[in-house]
C-alpha cells in the first residue's frame, strides 16, 4: 500500500474542517499534518483531532513555504480575496492543491494561480464539489450518450434559501464585494461551471446578466426594529431574527450550521452565542449591514451550434440549496429534482427515471452536497496517491475557463449590455 497523502489545511473554518474530516474516516489513505489558521480556538480543535505536533499549529500559513517541504499536498480553505497568494506560494513550493472555490476573484489572479501550478507540476483541484455529486454524473453521463440527442437549451436555477443568504451574504463573511466578491462568483461559480461542463465543449460566444440588491436595505427596516435583534421589540414579527436564525436552535439542542460558525473563541452554546449575537456581526438586523452583493440574479448565455443557457440565482427560496435544472435536447428532455433524474423520450413518449447511488460514506455527512464534499477530497486524495490528475473532475484548466464566464457575466451586470466572448479583450 501507498503511504498516507500527509496535507497541511490553511484555513480551518467551515470548509477546511469538512474536507480534514476524511482523514479520520481513511487514517491509511490521508494523514493531517500541520495547520494554518489565526485562531488558537480553531488550531486546539485541529491539534486534538489529528494530533498534530506543536511546531505545525501554525497562526500564518507562510511559516510553511517558509521550511523544508512536510506534506505532499495542500487544502487552502482561506476567504475569497485569500486564496491566490497561498495557492501560488505552495505550488512553487511544489505542493498539490485543493483550493476551495472560488478560485479567486479576479481574472488575473486566477490566470497566475493555473500557470504556476502548471509550471511547477502540480495538480491543482478547485473545490466545485457538484462536480461530483452522483446525480450531476449521472446528467453528464446521459448527455454523452445522446439520450436527449442535441442539447438545445438548459434552463438551471440556484435556490439559496432565504435565511442562508441572510445568514452568509447579509450578515456575513460574503455580505461586502470589497471584503469578499460578488454573489455570483462566492455563490454560484459552482452552477455557471456546471452549465459549461454540461455544454460539452462548445464554446460560449455571448453572454448577458441583470442583478439586484433586494429588500435587505434600510429603507425596507420595519418601523421600530432596533439595530440588533436582541434589543428588537419586533423581532418576533421579523423572519430574518437572529434569535430564531442562531438562538433558538442552540435552545432545542442543534449546534451545527450556520450556529457553528458565529462563535470563533469557543464551542456554540446558549452563552456563548447570546454573546456573538449581542457583539458580533451576526446579531445584526438584516436591514442595517454593509451588504451590496446581488441577491437575485439571472445569466444568458450562447454557445456554439445555437445552445442556450439561462441561469437564475435567487436568495428569497424555502428550499436550501436546493437546484432545479432542465434541459431541452432534440430528442428529449432531461431534467433534475431532488436527485432523481427524469427523461422523457419524444419517440416512445415515455419517462425514465434515473437514481444515482451516493457512495459516499455516512459519517462524513451525507447532507454535505448530498455526498459530494466526500467524492471530491476522495477523488483529490486518490489523484495525488496515483499521481494521476485524470482523477480530478474540477482540474485547473476546466475551473479556470468556467471561472473566466463568471467574471464576464458579472462584467455584463455591472456595463448593462451583452459581452461578446469573442470580442471581450
Amino acid at each position: 500500500m501507498s503511504p498516507p497523502v500527509r496535507i497541511i489545511v490553511v484555513g480551518a473554518g467551515c470548509r477546511g474542517s469538512i474536507y480534514s474530516r476524511y482523514a479520520i474516516i481513511h487514517p491509511d489513505r490521508v494523514q493531517v499534518v500541520g495547520v494554518a489558521d489565526p485562531s488558537k480556538f480553531a488550531r486546539t480543535k485541529f491539534r486534538q483531532l489529528y494530533n498534530i505536533a506543536d511546531e505545525n499549529l501554525c497562526e500564518d500559513w507562510h511559516t510553511f513555504v517558509q521550511r523544508d517541504k512536510c506534506a505532499d499536498a495542500v487544502l487552502i480553505c482561506t476567504p475569497d480575496q485569500l486564496h491566490k497568494e497561498p495557492a501560488v506560494a505552495f505550488a512553487k513550493k511544489g505542493f498539490h492543491i485543493l483550493l476551495e472555490k472560488p478560485m479567486a476573484t479576479t481574472v488575473e489572479d486566477c490566470l497566475e494561480i493555473v500557470k504556476t501550478c502548471s509550471q511547477n507540476g502540480v495538480m491543482l483541484c478547485v473545490g466545485h464539489v457538484l462536480r461530483y455529486h452522483p446525480s450531476i454524473c449521472k446528467i453528464k453521463e446521459l448527455l454523452d450518450s445522446g439520450v436527449i440527442g442535441d442539447v438545445i437549451h438548459i434552463q438551471h436555477l440556484e435556490q439559496i434559501g432565504s435565511n442562508h443568504f441572510a445568514h452568509s451574504y447579509v450578515r456575513g463573511n460574503w455580505r461586502n464585494e470589497a471584503e469578499s466578491s460578488c454573489s455570483l462568483l462566492a455563490k454560484s461559480c459552482h452552477d455557471i461551471d456546471l452549465i459549461h461542463h454540461w455544454a460539452g465543449g462548445r464554446k460560449c460566444l455571448k453572454v448577458t446578466s441583470f442583478g439586484f440588491v433586494s429588500h435587505f436595505s434600510k429603507n425596507h427596516k420595519p418601523t421600530g426594529a432596533a439595530n440588533r435583534c436582541l434589543d428588537c421589540s419586533v423581532e418576533d414579527t421579523c423572519p430574518y431574527s437572529a434569535s430564531k436564525i442562531y438562538l433558538n436552535p442552540v435552545k432545542q439542542g442543534y449546534t451545527g450550521w450556520p450556529v457553528s460558525i458565529i462563535c470563533h473563541s469557543a464551542a456554540p452554546d446558549i452563552e456563548t452565542v447570546t454573546e456573538a449575537l449581542k457583539t458580533g456581526p451576526y446579531g445584526r438586523c438584516v436591514y442595517e449591514c454593509d451588504n451590496d452583493v446581488c441577491s437575485n440574479q439571472v445569466v444568458n448565455m450562447e454557445f456554439e451550434g445555437g445552445l442556450t443557457a439561462a441561469f437564475s440565482m435567487v436568495a428569497f427560496t424555502k428550499e436550501l440549496c436546493v437546484r432545479r435544472t432542465t434541459i431541452y435536447g432534440s430528442m428529449g428532455e432531461l431534467s433534475l429534482l431532488n436527485n432523481e433524474v427524469r427523461v422523457f423520450d419524444f419517440l416512445t413518449q415515455k419517462t425514465t427515471k434515473h437514481v444515482a447511488a451516493v457512495n459516499a460514506r455516512e459519517e462524513f455527512g451525507l447532507t454535505g452536497h448530498g455526498g459530494a464534499d466526500y467524492l471530491l477530497i476522495d477523488s483529490f486524495i486518490s489523484a495525488v496517491t496515483n499521481n494521476d490528475p485524470s482523477l480530478i473532475i474540477s482540474d485547473a484548466e476546466e475551473s479556470l475557463k468556467s471561472h473566466l464566464l463568471v467574471f464576464e457575466a458579472e462584467r455584463s451586470r455591472r456595463e448593462d449590455r451583452v459581452i461578446h466572448l469573442d470580442q471581450s479583450g
